[in-house]
C-alpha cells in the first residue's frame, strides 16, 4: 500500500473500512498482551488460577497472581469483543506494541469473528520492555519499521498498523525512548496515521511530550495523549496541555479501586472522570476528548467477573446521559473524534 491508498480511509486489520463505518470506538484496549515484565515471563510465576476465591485479592494486590497481567486466549477474547458489540461498541483500538506480544493474525481472526473493527497499532513500549538489540537502533531505524507496518504490514505479518503506539515513555524519559519517539514522529509524518503515547507517571511528562512532539515537527492536533486519569490530577496542568491541541485520553474507565499497583495515587472513579471531561469541554475542548478502558487484565474482562470492553457503552454512556452530557457531544467523544484520529490523512 503507499499513502495515496490510504489516504481517506481507516485501516483494521482486516483491511481499509470507510471513516464512517467506525461508529462508536473505544481508543485504547488490548485484546491479546503481555504486561509482565520480560524478566517474570515464567510459567512458575504466573500464580494462582482467578476464580471467585481469589479474584478480589489479586485486584488489590495482597495475592500475586502475574497470569492476570496475560492476555492470550483468542478465544476468550472473540466472546469479550462481541460483548461489545452487543453493548453498542463497534470499533476497539488495540495497542500492544512492540514488548506487549503483539499477534496481528490473531487480531485479525478475532476481528473476522466478533464483527468488531479492530484497528492496530504498532511501535514499542517502555524502556523495560524493549529488546537489548534495541539500544544500538536509530530513530529513523525505528521509523522504517513503523512506516512499514502502515504500508506493508507490521511484525512480520501482512496484517497493517492503523495508528502509531503506543509509544511508550517513563518519567524521567531515556535514552531509548526518546529515539522511538523521535521515530515515530517521522512515521506520522510519512505515514498520516495518528500517533498514541503512554506518559510515564509524572504529572509533567505528558506536557514533556507534547513539548517534544511539537518540537520535532510532529502534529499535535494527531497525537493522543493517554492515560491522563492516572497522570494528571490538577485543573491548571490539565487545561495547559490540552491548549497544546492534542488529544487527551482518559481510559481508565472502569478500574476504580484505590489499590493501583503501579503508583501510590487517589485512582478517580467514573464519575470524577466525567467531571473532568466536563472541565475540558467547558473550555472548548470537546473535540480533543477520547475515552476507554485500557484493559490489561484478565479480571476486568467478562468471563473472569470483570466489566469488559461494554462497560463505557452500557454503564458510563448511561451515566453521561445523567449527568448533563449532550448526544452531541456523547458522539463527539466516541464517534467524532475518533473518526478523525483514524481517517488516514
Amino acid at each position: 500500500m503507499t499513502r495515496s491508498d490510504l489516504r481517506g480511509r481507516a485501516q483494521t486489520v482486516l483491511g481499509l473500512v470507510a471513516p464512517e463505518a467506525l461508529g462508536p470506538t473505544l481508543m485504547h484496549e488490548h485484546l491479546l498482551v503481555d504486561i509482565r515484565p520480560p524478566s517474570k515471563r515464567e510459567p512458575a510465576h504466573l500464580g494462582p488460577e482467578l476464580a471467585l476465591d481469589t479474584v478480589w485479592a489479586i485486584n488489590y494486590g495482597t495475592l500475586p497472581a502475574a497470569r492476570n497481567y496475560l492476555l492470550a486466549d483468542v478465544a476468550v477474547a472473540t466472546a469479550e469483543a462481541r460483548r461489545m458489540v452487543a453493548a453498542g461498541g463497534r470499533t476497539i483500538v488495540e495497542l500492544s506494541s512492540g514488548g506487549l506480544e503483539p499477534r496481528p493474525e490473531a487480531l485479525a481472526t478475532i476481528a473476522r469473528e466478533s464483527g468488531a473493527h479492530v484497528v492496530m497499532g504498532c511501535g514499542h513500549y517502555v524502556d523495560e520492555f524493549q529488546p537489548d538489540a534495541n539500544r544500538a537502533r536509530s530513530a529513523d531505524d525505528f521509523a522504517r519499521d513503523m512506516i512499514t507496518a502502515a504500508f506493508e504490514g507490521a511484525w512480520g505479518t501482512g496484517v497493517r498498523a492503523g495508528i502509531i503506539g503506543e509509544i511508550g515513555c517513563q518519567a524521567p524519559w531515556t535514552a531509548l525512548e526518546r529515539r522511538v519517539m523521535q521515530g515515530a514522529i517521522v512515521a506520522q509524518q510519512e505515514t498520516g496515521l495518528a500517533l498514541n503515547v503512554h506518559p510515564g507517571r509524572h504529572p509533567d511528562q505528558p506536557q514533556e511530550v507534547a513539548d517534544f512532539v511539537k518540537a520535532h515537527g510532529g502534529d499535535l492536533g494527531r497525537t493522543i495523549i493517554s492515560h491522563i486519569d492516572r497522570t494528571i490530577f490538577d485543573v491548571e496542568r490539565l487545561l495547559r496541555l490540552a491548549d497544546t491541541g492534542c488529544v487527551l485520553e482518559f481510559d481508565l474507565f472502569g478500574q476504580e479501586s484505590s489499590y493501583y499497583r503501579l503508583a501510590d495515587i487517589d485512582m478517580p472513579n467514573d464519575a470524577v472522570r466525567l467531571r473532568a471531561i466536563r472541565v475540558l469541554i467547558e473550555r472548548g475542548h470537546g473535540d480533543r476528548v477520547v475515552i476507554s478502558h485500557d484493559i490489561c487484565y484478565q479480571s476486568r474482562l467478562v468471563a473472569f467477573g470483570g466489566h469488559g470492553y461494554g462497560h463505557i457503552f452500557a454503564n458510563v454512556v448511561p451515566m453521561m446521559r445523567r449527568r448533563g452530557f449532550t448526544e452531541k457531544e456523547i458522539d463527539a467523544i466516541l464517534v467524532d473524534t475518533p473518526r478523525r484520529l483514524l481517517e488516514i490523512v
